[in-house]
C-alpha cells in the first residue's frame, strides 16, 4: 500500500496547530458560532477574506468617513489598515476615536485625489519607523547624522493629513521665505516625522517612491 506524504506546510497545520483549530471551534461555540457559521466560511471565499482581515486588523472596522474617503483617494490613501500592517501598529481606543472622522470634505478630497495621500499618522518617530522597516529604506543607521537630533525623536500627532506627493510648483531653488509664500491658507510646511511617515508608509504599501530624485523642506 502506498504511503502518503502531506507538505511540510499542511503537516503543520494538522499537527502541532491542531490544538489551536480545536480551541478556535471550542471559543467560536461559546460565542454562538454554529456549523452554519464554519459552513459559510468554507464555502465563501470573499467572506473569509473579509473575517482574515478583521482578525488581522485587530478588530478594526472602517467608520463610514473612511470608508468613504477611501472609495474618494483609492491607493492615495495611508489608513488605519495600512498602519496596523506596515507599521505594526495597535491602535489605542482614544486612538481610534480620533481618526474616526475623516476633517476634509469629499470636495477636497477629490480635488486632490490624484495629488496627494491621505494619511493617518500615528505617533511614531522616524527612529521608531526606521527600525520597523527594511534596512535598505534608510540609506544611514548606526552613523547617521540625525539619530541624535530633536526631530529624530519627535513622534508627533495623532491625525489625518493630505500630504503632497510632489513639491509645490516653481518652489524649488528658493528661499524659505519664497516657499512660504507660494503655500496656500490652507496648507503649512509637513515636519519631517509626517514626511518620513508618509514616504516610507505610501512605498511599503503602493511600491511608489516619493520625492525619489529631489529634496525639499521640512517645518
Amino acid at each position: 500500500m502506498d504511503t502518503m506524504v502531506r507538505p511540510v506546510e499542511e503537516a503543520d497545520v494538522f499537527g502541532k496547530d491542531l490544538g489551536l483549530v480545536h480551541e478556535v471551534v471550542v471559543t467560536g461555540k461559546k460565542a454562538g458560532a454554529t456549523r452554519y457559521f464554519y459552513s459559510k466560511l468554507a464555502h465563501n471565499q470573499s467572506l473569509f477574506s473579509r473575517t482574515i482581515e478583521f482578525v488581522m486588523n485587530g478588530g478594526f472596522e472602517p467608520s463610514t468617513s473612511q470608508k468613504r474617503a477611501r472609495a474618494i483617494m483609492s491607493t492615495n490613501m495611508f489608513g488605519i489598515e495600512e498602519a496596523i500592517k506596515y507599521f505594526g501598529v495597535k491602535p489605542s481606543k482614544r486612538q481610534r476615536t480620533a481618526l474616526s472622522g475623516i476633517p476634509f470634505t469629499g470636495e477636497v478630497l477629490r480635488s486632490c485625489a490624484d495629488t496627494h495621500v491621505l494619511v493617518a499618522v500615528f505617533p511614531l518617530s522616524l527612529l521608531y519607523i526606521r527600525a520597523k522597516v527594511k534596512h535598505e529604506l534608510f540609506c544611514d543607521h548606526g552613523d547617521a547624522w540625525y539619530n541624535n537630533q530633536a526631530f529624530a525623536h519627535d513622534k508627533g500627532e495623532i491625525g489625518w493629513q493630505l500630504v503632497r506627493k510632489t513639491p509645490v510648483a516653481d518652489s524649488l531653488a528658493k528661499i524659505w521665505d519664497e516657499q512660504q509664500a507660494l503655500l496656500d491658507k490652507e496648507e503649512s510646511t509637513p515636519t519631517a516625522q509626517v514626511m518620513i511617515y508618509t514616504i516610507i508608509g505610501h512605498y511599503l504599501a503602493t511600491g511608489e517612491r516619493l520625492f525619489e530624485n529631489v529634496y525639499v523642506r521640512c517645518s
